[in-house]
């Protein structure tokens, strides 16, 4: 095997785990935003509001 293709293989491994760790950040802001926004309607039944108009810091 040359080293263009070790290299490549490195590559391939190393951009898949980066997209796995993005997912994960991304599926737990999606939790954290569907816990707050539950947590504010439970404090203010009256309390509406999309999880789009939610910004986490």
């Amino acid at each position: 095997m040359d080293h263009s293709e070790e290299l490549q293989k490195v590559t391939e491994k190393s951009s898949k785990g980066r997209t796995t760790k993005r997912k994960w950040r991304e599926i737990e802001q999606l939790k954290e935003k569907y816990r707050l926004r539950e947590e504010l309607t439970d404090i203010d039944s009256s309390f509406d509001i999309d999880l789009e108009e939610i910004e986490l810091r």
